[in-house]
């Protein structure tokens, strides 16, 4: 084992690879005979930078040479890097000069796309203006908590003061927000599932009209405990897509039972439309028309590890329709957690309720809570009914004689 902590450009391009993050090809040359014959087969014009993992800003140690149009002008440079570099950083272990084409791109736009481990909040991704003044541009830059989604990566987009940059300027058209947008993604799934990677800088990102290539690239391990679970790094645990099931109802109507996710936020508003007041003073204890824009945020984006919440989903003309959601949130005796349940109307008796419940359940005690409890209208016999017949046992609400509190045991 070298014990290294810093990947080469060409490992941190190599994992980026492996997440679909367009980069640029890099090989290193070790000798400038070697530089020549790898230009060559890349094609000219290159670049040329230092390899060393001591070394994190290549232009300012004269480690960087662009746009080399002859095989000349390679050798040359391959000498001149090493000299200078050898004379600025004498101790750095240099592992020979990286080479790549040389990107083309008239209209393209530097930024930088990273992550930094914060001690309190584990991963934090940043998007900002790239290049060679990185630094001065800190306080240009947007922050935002993984796991990412389109609704996340909009706001980063959104108040991030660098979008001025990235519209039509001169003659020059707008750069694709989608490639930018698909690279933070990306990027987010890469830092979930990679635990050990605790700093990562892509700089510079180029960004046209026509997509996105991260030319250069730098990432930094850590070892991990033996008993870190999967997503301990995390503030906020990622989508758990693997909780994805359906079924196939009575009526020959197939059925989604899946966690909410953030993008849902208008179907949540159209089903607490769609339902009855019966139906709504029922979930909500009051006569509520639609939830406000703050409490759907709160319904739809939670943190996974603490709560949870289960969309049923039909399809009608080919989009998505929810028709039951169940959710429970932790309480912080860390044991015992909080459940509700609401499911349309038309939907109301054909045991949709107990198939989102056997899942809630089911969620809730393998991720070692102890009890699920509910508070309930009195008035609601056919709600005190339903839980009586999964076994929550019902008694008088210690503060709201109108209500009847219901708690299961979990095993």
């Amino acid at each position: 084992m070298e014990g290294r902590k810093v990947l080469s450009e060409m490992e941190s391009k190599a994992v980026l690879a492996a997440f679909r993050i367009p980069i640029s090809p890099t090989v290193v040359a070790r000798s400038a005979s070697e530089a020549m014959v790898l230009s060559e087969e890349l094609g000219l014009s290159v670049v040329m930078k230092i390899d060393s993992p001591q070394i994190k800003h290549k232009t300012d140690s004269g480690g960087v040479r662009l746009n080399l149009n002859s095989l000349a002008a390679v050798r040359d440079s391959w000498l001149e890097i090493m000299e200078e570099v050898r004379k600025r950083y004498p101790a750095a272990e240099i592992n020979g000069i990286a080479i790549e084409p040389m990107v083309q791109k008239p209209h393209g736009r530097e930024l930088v796309v990273g992550m930094l481990r914060d001690q309190i909040f584990g991963p934090t991704i940043y998007l900002g203006p790239g290049g060679t003044g990185v630094e001065s541009y800190n306080s240009d830059r947007t922050v935002a908590l993984p796991p990412l989604n389109s609704v996340l990566v909009a706001d980063m987009l959104a108040s991030a003061r660098t979008t001025a940059r990235l519209g039509r300027f001169r003659n020059m058209p707008p750069v694709s927000m989608a490639a930018i947008e698909s690279v933070l993604l990306r990027v987010s799934t890469m830092v979930c599932e990679l635990p050990w990677i605790s700093e990562l800088d892509v700089n510079p990102l180029i960004v046209d009209e026509n997509g996105a290539v991260a030319v250069d690239a730098r990432i930094v391990v850590e070892n991990l405990p033996i008993t870190a679970g999967r997503y301990d790094h995390m503030a906020i645990h990622p989508y758990p897509s693997h909780l994805k099931s359906s079924f196939q109802a009575k009526d020959g109507t197939f059925v989604t039972i899946r966690p909410i996710k953030p993008e849902d936020v208008r179907m949540e508003q159209e089903f607490v439309k769609a339902l009855s007041p019966e139906s709504r003073y029922m979930r909500f204890m009051n006569t509520i028309r639609e939830v406000s824009p703050a409490q759907l945020v709160r319904f739809t984006q939670i943190d996974y590890d603490r709560e949870m919440a289960f969309l049923a989903t039909i399809d009608r003309d080919g989009a998505e329709k929810e028709i039951g959601v169940v959710r429970y949130a932790t309480s912080p005796d860390g044991e015992s957690c909080e459940f509700a349940i609401v499911v349309a109307d038309d939907w109301q008796g054909k045991g949709l309720a107990r198939r989102l419940m056997g899942v809630l359940i089911d969620t809730a005690g393998s991720n070692g809570l102890r009890y699920m409890r509910g508070d309930f209208l009195a008035e609601n016999t056919r709600m005190l009914a339903f839980v009586a017949s999964l076994g929550f046992v019902l008694s008088a609400h210690p503060e709201d004689h109108g209500l009847r509190r219901g708690v299961l045991v979990l095993n």
